[in-house]
């Protein structure tokens, strides 16, 4: 019988552990939805990191393979100080904003 309780107990511990397992399921994003809000709020992650993304993403458009490490976080700087003047803006659009204009 202690070896059918145990059996059960762990068996029942795993389904409750299941819905935790889950909740550690990949997020994805549509950043065309992200607000400046949510950016500096780090309501979705830390900015830091969508600022990153941000500049991949702008420099694949116009076929840059540079990185310059310093400007990344200067830009990174400035869209955070331009998202907090402007909440409701979409992130994307502020850094086409400060991004598109130097291609």
């Amino acid at each position: 019988m202690t070896k059918l309780m145990r059996v059960a107990f762990t068996f029942g511990l795993m389904l409750a552990l299941n819905p935790a397992l889950a909740a550690r399921a990949q997020v994805t994003l549509d950043m065309s939805k992200v607000t400046c809000d949510q950016f500096t709020g780090y309501k979705i992650t830390n900015p830091q990191n969508i600022a990153i993304w941000l500049s991949g993403y702008h420099s694949g458009t116009r076929g840059n393979t540079i990185i310059d490490t310093q400007g990344l976080l200067a830009k990174a700087k400035e869209l955070q100080d331009y998202c907090l003047r402007n909440p409701q803006t979409p992130v994307m659009q502020a850094a086409e904003t400060l991004l598109g204009a130097r291609k």
